[in-house]
């Protein structure tokens, strides 16, 4: 069973920095892009940051570049996304997405709610 789960999230002041940790398994994991993405209310889901199967290169959204660092441990399963200098702006739910670099078959994560709020 494909399962992605995120963790991590919460309740932060603003310049304040959170780590999300998206455990994965029932999939190869070592295949799959990582990435990032975030949901605000009445707003598009954003990708906010990209990882490739083996961690050599990372993209990132224009309005977290330099703030937001994505990496993984394909011996854990594991991706993650520091997030520092947090905004308010930034409060969203983060969700998790592997997508397999040659199929494009795409699995999701349920979500991890950040709140940036003083």
């Amino acid at each position: 069973q494909v399962q992605l789960v995120e963790s991590g999230g919460g309740l932060v002041q603003p310049g304040g920095s959170l780590r999300l940790s998206c455990a994965a398994s029932g999939f190869s994991f070592s295949s799959y892009t990582m990435s990032w993405y975030r949901q605000a209310p009445g707003k598009e889901r954003e990708l906010v940051a990209v990882i490739t199967s083996s961690g050599g290169r990372t993209n990132y959204a224009d309005s977290v570049n330099g703030r937001f660092t994505i990496s993984r441990d394909n011996a854990k399963n594991t991706v993650y996304l520091q997030m520092n200098s947090l905004k308010p702006d930034d409060t969203a739910v983060y969700l998790c997405n592997a997508k397999h670099y040659v199929t494009g078959i795409n699995h999701w994560g349920q979500g991890t709610q950040v709140t940036v709020s003083s």
